[in-house]
């Protein structure tokens, strides 16, 4: 194989910016040759976004059936997600899934299971991961330079959204039709940021307020604490309401301390490490020398078709993911624990109790409200 044929499976608004970029050739590994959207209605505006000579299927079985793909995108809602990429592993397609990989972690775990079983490349599109402030503070803490992680903090609150956004789809902020509010639909890519960097907690407890400022089923805020092996402890706070909103990462470790914000990394360094200092230190106040120290660091970049090239780089010439799908269940984790420890007002350990959560999750789907979108379809220019 010397290219990738790519085939879409839905394309909505994240599917429209996937069909766009493979379109436009700058991924020079991977060719669109088929798209599957299951709402016919769509189909004369995705025929002109996509133009005459790509096939478009009504059902992805037919697509994935064809022999036109060797890989493909699953941009459907987040329900869909696992019983697709397990639909297309098992017909020996390579498969990118769309971030969350699902809703709840017993659904991930069988898709994880079917991944290790076929022998196709599975990678989940979480394109914040090669952003180089977040691989440079990887670096720090891997290679110990900041030393034993203390406390992490994330405040995550330039999600806005409006009434309207709510409105604009039948599917949007229910338990039925998304699963979840802004922790799955806005936060996966933070959640799996959190964990990729400091590690997965042992225990939490969240404060999920759902439907506080907007008309819906799901949380539109959210407060976590989180507890870690070593003692260390986290907060994660989020929601959709908040204008202007902070986007702030912080983690402090035992050598020195590092925040992301507003597109920059600032990097404070301890001459000596806090746990030395303190042994030594017999004059009362005082602290370690510290440093702000200037780290070279790329240009921001967020971009999915990063993403697709690795893919197609790990297909071609079996180069490691930046982002393996098997590991779109630890931010899934982080959510579902979150819900939980709402649900039930209580502390949550990890591994969360995965049968639990999918019950009280089943009964807010069974009262889930039925509601009319406003009309937002894309149009004949390819536009939403």
């Amino acid at each position: 194989m010397k290219n990738v044929r790519f085939g879409i499976i839905g394309v909505g608004n994240i599917g429209t910016v996937h069909v766009r970029y493979l379109l436009s050739g700058i991924v020079k590994d991977a060719t669109l040759t088929a798209v599957c959207d299951n709402a016919p209605e769509k189909h004369p505006a995705i025929r002109h976004l996509v133009g005459e000579s790509i096939p478009l299927f009504s059902d992805a079985q037919d697509m994935l059936q064809s022999g036109l793909i060797d890989a493909v995108i699953v941009a459907t809602p987040h329900y869909e997600h696992p019983r697709l990429s397990v639909l297309a592993m098992r017909h020996g397609i390579h498969t990118l899934c769309e971030k969350p990989a699902g809703v709840y972690t017993a659904q991930v775990r069988e898709m994880n299971a079917c991944a290790q079983e076929c022998e196709v490349v599975f990678g989940i599109m979480y394109n914040q991961r090669p952003n180089p402030l977040y691989r440079k503070v990887k670096d720090l803490i891997d290679s110990g330079e900041l030393g034993a992680i203390r406390r992490s903090s994330w405040i995550i609150t330039n999600w806005y959204r409006s009434q309207s956004y709510y409105n604009s789809g039948g599917w949007r902020a229910t338990w039925k039709g998304e699963g979840g509010g802004v922790l799955l639909n806005q936060d996966p890519h933070q959640l799996d940021l959190w964990q990729w960097l400091v590690g997965m907690p042992v225990r939490l407890r969240a404060f999920c307020q759902f439907g506080k400022h907007r008309d819906i089923e799901v949380e539109d805020e959210v407060t976590a604490y989180a507890e870690y092996a070593n003692g260390a402890t986290g907060v994660f706070i989020t929601t959709v309401a908040e204008t202007p909103g902070t986007n702030r990462l912080e983690i402090t470790g035992d050598r020195g301390k590092v925040v992301v914000e507003e597109g920059k990394l600032r990097y404070w360094r301890l001459r000596e490490s806090e746990t030395a200092f303190n042994a030594r230190w017999q004059d009362g106040f005082g602290e370690p020398e510290c440093w702000e120290v200037t780290l070279p660091v790329a240009p921001e970049c967020s971009e999915h078709h990063v993403i697709t090239a690795n893919f197609c780089a790990a297909i071609l010439r079996g180069e490691p993911l930046i982002a393996p799908g098997q590991d779109g269940i630890h931010g899934l984790t982080l959510s579902n624990a979150m819900h939980l420890s709402s649900w039930t007002d209580d502390w949550v350990d990890l591994p969360l109790d995965e049968s639990l959560y999918l019950s009280l999750l089943q009964q807010r789907i069974a009262t889930s409200a039925d509601k009319a979108a406003t009309s937002r379809t894309l149009d004949a220019s390819g536009t939403w």
